[in-house]
């Protein structure tokens, strides 16, 4: 009963992202310029015990973009999630072009027409998102997190009834 409990508490939080999509998106970017300044801050200090000038160099030097970017998230997260909207507008363009690609080398099996359609989907969605993309940007992070929280708290809550009803697969197994 747990993951249903656990998949109502996503969908309601993910009910609370979707109604205020701005400011989730900039409360993920918030958490990613977080992260980014960590794991800059380790690359630097990793990087301080490398051996060799070039390697030491190149270490340090990403570590200080990396926090450099991080800051720049924390202090402008507007800008941020407009940059991290743009990134995943770009990325859905080119996993949908690759799909497509990897739909002709598919073209003599049933997985031709699914995945060219998965990757016009993707394409047509970047392109709809760059169209929109003064309002669409500010809003896309929000959005995405929204509906992970919407299909994660789902899946929790088909878990959760699915194990209520086979106890004998909730239980591990004794050798």
């Amino acid at each position: 009963m747990k993951w249903a409990l656990l998949g109502l508490l996503s969908l309601v939080c993910g009910v609370i992202v979707l109604g205020n999509t701005v400011l989730a998106s900039i409360a993920v970017t918030g958490l990613t310029g977080a992260l980014f300044l960590i794991a800059g801050g380790a690359q630097i200090v990793g990087g301080l015990g490398e051996e060799g000038f070039g390697s030491k160099a190149f270490s340090i030097g990403m570590g200080v973009l990396a926090a450099f970017l991080g800051l720049s998230f924390l202090f402008n997260p507007l800008q941020g999630a407009i940059s991290l909207a743009l990134l995943i507008t770009i990325l859905l363009a080119v996993s949908g072009g690759a799909r497509i690609v990897f739909a002709w080398t598919m073209k003599q099996t049933q997985f031709f027409w699914p995945m060219l359609i998965s990757g016009a989907l993707s394409i047509l969605l970047a392109a709809y998102i760059m169209a929109n993309f003064a309002t669409a940007s500010v809003q896309l992070l929000g959005v995405l997190l929204g509906v992970e929280l919407l299909f994660n708290g789902m899946g929790f809550v088909v878990l959760g009834f699915f194990l209520r009803s086979h106890p004998e697969l909730a239980k591990p197994k004794k050798d």
